[in-house]
């Protein structure tokens, strides 16, 4: 009988453990802003990030879409207002921790890159979030390198130098050099840029798929085009001027009006079956 209530007080510790990770926000910010160099990038931005939610952030150039995830991911840090992210409130927690919970996939990172690396050790230096590998690598951190280039489709690459790979072919080692530490969240930011059309639905199924993993991460897309938004993403956010203008399911953010405000010209949003199109009218 003492066993059989330890094991129900057990279960029920650990039940109750799972019910409030899944109550805990992903992300949430609460009235951020942000100001440099006497410039307000950002004012006055509440969001909120459940479990099980994907995001497209849109917005014009100079919206403040990257100040926002930089914020997010701790690279920055806000002149007014709250983060917390993954459970924790940042300047209360290690954010040197954080940022290993937290993938960050950018076109910035290229320019860093060695490459000359092969594709497999450019995701593998994901695992000590360093720009080359400076340590010995074990087979066992080998073989997650390995894992996480099949979740994107790269395996027949791994020994292929990184600047012999497609433009589409190196952004999405750059998924999987995020994917090494299995992130909680992942964030995208304008993943599809630069790509030919063929290049950019290959990039999108296979964000698809990984969206439909069950253990997928909570991922967020920075994006300028609504043709890029997947049946995978559940949620929109639309910025202008540092503001948001939307913030909610994305059938209820994507309207005429709200594109039309974040672009300045007057907008149509088109639907073609589960993807969405943008027309400039007048």
């Amino acid at each position: 009988r003492r066993n059989d209530q330890r094991a129900a007080l057990m279960y029920s510790e650990i039940t109750t453990h799972a019910e409030k990770r899944m109550a805990t926000p992903v992300v949430e910010l609460r009235n951020i802003s942000y100001v440099r160099n006497a410039n307000r990038i950002l004012e006055d931005v509440s969001w909120r990030i459940e479990r099980g939610q994907h995001w497209a952030l849109l917005g014009a150039n100079g919206s403040g879409k990257t100040s926002l995830l930089k914020v997010v991911t701790g690279y920055e840090w806000p002149t007014g207002g709250e983060v917390f992210v993954l459970g924790e409130r940042y300047g209360a927690c290690d954010l040197r921790e954080m940022r290993r919970r937290i993938g960050w996939v950018s076109s910035s990172l290229l320019t860093y890159l060695p490459t000359d690396d092969t594709a497999l050790q450019v995701a593998a230096s994901g695992l000590y979030a360093s720009l080359g590998i400076y340590r010995d690598v074990t087979d066992e951190e080998w073989a997650v390198a390995r894992e996480a280039l099949a979740r994107v489709n790269m395996s027949r690459f791994a020994d292929r130098r990184y600047r012999l790979l497609s433009q589409g072919e190196q952004q999405r080692v750059l998924i999987a050099r995020a994917l090494v530490h299995r992130p909680a969240l992942l964030i995208l930011d304008e993943p599809c840029a630069g790509l030919d059309p063929a290049a950019r639905e290959n990039l999108l199924e296979d964000l698809a798929r990984i969206a439909a993993h069950p253990e997928a991460p909570t991922l967020v897309m920075v994006t300028h085009h609504v043709e890029e938004i997947g049946p995978w993403i559940t949620h929109a956010m639309i910025l202008r001027a540092g503001r948001t203008l939307a913030q909610a399911p994305k059938t209820e953010a994507l309207r005429d009006e709200h594109l039309s405000a974040a672009f300045g010209r007057p907008c149509r949003l088109e639907r073609h079956g589960e993807r969405y199109g943008l027309r400039i009218v007048g």
